[in-house]
Parts: structure tokens; C-alpha cells; sequence
């Protein structure tokens, strides 16, 4: 595994990395533990206990205040937040490639997991940032949720929900820089990563990279931002990436 300094963080931070039982998340809990940077990392899934499921919107206030509880006792604060949570096929869905595929029950649960869902952890754990000093929440995106890079079409609720969740992730950045000025909100693009949710995509010839790579990577462009890099869309290898 790459080893991530993450030094720009101040020692005793507890980081938070919510869908670490995917494969990215996984990986990026793991980056954040071998770097030694953080005192402790808190874990949440689905399968977790406490869990947390956008299906029930109630267990996202629930588990950030848990996080916060376990943070508190540690004798730290919750400075980062990494959700890797993500929705592209599944439950007898496919990525549309026409109008003529869409359909109301795929988009409703590609907002609720893509865009809904990450409100509500921006919601419950952006509050309890702290006041001053260096803290982050990083959202996983996605480039083909970009309006402006869209030149294939198709896809129509994976990209719409991602682009909601830029959306938001702009609008959160702006309160943030009114009540948490060294906070940093940003929407994060992983590139194409050997998981299940991208694999059966996986094209001949396109750049498949492990997940230990790539948290490897999302964590040093986390490292790197700075004054002015809040409220962007940042792509795993450091390029800025329009909305």
C-alpha cells in the first residue's frame, strides 16, 4: 500500500469514512490508518453498528452523533470526513443508454443514494466540524456527473444525481466559508477503480486502477488543498474538473 503522510491535518483528528465497506472505502480507511496521521478512524457502512443506510434517513444523525461521542471520548475532533458512498447499477438496474430507458423508481434511488444521502451526512456532520482549524468532507463524485465535460450522453440518472450532488457540495462549501472558515467541502473524482460498482463498465484500453491506488491518490489531492479549494471538483490525479 502507497503510504499517505495526510500532515496537513493537526495531530489527535479522528477521521470518519462513510461506505468504507465498498471497495474504495475500504481502501481509503485503510490509507487513513497506515498513515498514522489520525488518532482514529471511525468506520461506517451499512453493516456497521451503528449503521448508516440512506433507506433510513434516520441512521445518518444517529451515526454522526455516535462518531462525534467516540471522537470526544478519544480526546479528539472529527477533521475529516470521507464519504465513498455510491449508486450505479444494481437492484435490477441498469445505466440508461436512451430517453427511452428511463425510468422513475432508477432515478428516485440514484438521487437517494448519490445526492440525498450525501445532504444528509453534509447535514449531520458539517455542523460538527470544528470552529477553526484545518478540516475536510470529501465526497466521492464522479466526472461523468460533470455538466460541462458530458459529451457521450447516456447514463442520464447516475450523471443527474451526481451533478445534484456537485450542486450541493457548492452550496455547502459557501455557508461553510460563512460559519467554518477553515473548513473545506469538495466533491472528489476517483477515476475508474477495480470495484464492483465500475467493473462491468471496464473498458479495453481505459486506465483501471486498484483501490488501494486510488485512495492512495484521493488522499494526497485531500492533503494538498488549500485557502481557495473549497466549494471545487477536484479529479484523483490533482486536475480541477468543470461542474
Amino acid at each position: 500500500m502507497t503510504n499517505t503522510r495526510l500532515s496537513s491535518f493537526p495531530a489527535g483528528s479522528v477521521a470518519v469514512v462513510v461506505g468504507a465497506g465498498g471497495g474504495i472505502g475500504a481502501a481509503v480507511a485503510a490509507a487513513i490508518e497506515a498513515s498514522g496521521a489520525f488518532s482514529e478512524v471511525i468506520r461506517l457502512s451499512r453493516s456497521t453498528e451503528p449503521p448508516v443506510d440512506f433507506d433510513r434517513p434516520e441512521t445518518v444523525e444517529a451515526a454522526a452523533a455516535h462518531a462525534a461521542a467516540r471522537a470526544e471520548a478519544a480526546g479528539g475532533e472529527i477533521r475529516l470526513v470521507v464519504d465513498a458512498t455510491g449508486f450505479l447499477h444494481g437492484d435490477g438496474f441498469q445505466p440508461e443508454k436512451s430517453w427511452r430507458d428511463l425510468d422513475a423508481e432508477h432515478l428516485a434511488q440514484a438521487f437517494r443514494i448519490n445526492a440525498i444521502g450525501p445532504a444528509l451526512l453534509m447535514r449531520a456532520f458539517l455542523e460538527r466540524l470544528p470552529r477553526r482549524g484545518r478540516a475536510v468532507f470529501a465526497t466521492l463524485s464522479a466526472k461523468v456527473g460533470s455538466i460541462g465535460d458530458n459529451r457521450f450522453g447516456g447514463w442520464y440518472a447516475y450523471r443527474a444525481s451526481k451533478a445534484a450532488l456537485n450542486q450541493l457540495v457548492k452550496t455547502a462549501a459557501i455557508e461553510g466559508g460563512r460559519r467554518r472558515k477553515d473548513a473545506i467541502v469538495v466533491a472528489l473524482h476517483p477515476g475508474t477503480v477495480d470495484t464492483g460498482l465500475s467493473a462491468p463498465f471496464s473498458k479495453e484500453g481505459l486506465t483501471v486502477r486498484d483501490p488501494a491506488t486510488a485512495a492512495a491518490d484521493l488522499l494526497r489531492v485531500i492533503d494538498r488543498l488549500g485557502e481557495g479549494d473549497s466549494g471545487r471538483f477536484w479529479s484523483w490525479d490533482g486536475s480541477e474538473l468543470p461542474w
